[in-house]
């Protein structure tokens, strides 16, 4: 199907997303920081603690990044940078179906 690049430091979380977008038919490059490149990704999901929406929205390519519930001051500039984000346990619980909405 895609090719993601999942931006997810946290080694069980990140186990988690890569597991799930697989299951969902995905090739998956999981890494803990945004790569130089992006050699061909068709998405990135990214933990915003790890990288900011301003720089995740110039990767062009779409963006599901998420967040701490908490956290609204992440969330209203990951809307400023156009990057689409939702909480945390939104996006584990709805992974595979935000990352088609995005597709």
């Amino acid at each position: 199907m895609a090719r993601v690049v999942a931006i997810v430091p946290e080694l069980m979380l990140a186990s988690r997303v890569t597991t799930a977008l697989a299951a969902a038919g995905h090739e998956v490059e999981q890494t803990a920081s945004v790569p130089d490149e992006l050699d061909g990704a068709d998405l990135v999901v990214a933990d915003l603690d790890a990288a900011s929406p301003e720089r995740l929205a110039d990767l062009g390519v779409p963006v599901l990044g998420f967040y701490q519930h908490t956290d609204v001051e992440t969330k209203k500039r990951a809307d400023a940078a156009g990057v689409f984000a939702v909480p945390r346990s939104r996006m584990v619980r709805e992974l595979p179906e935000l990352a088609a909405r995005l597709l």
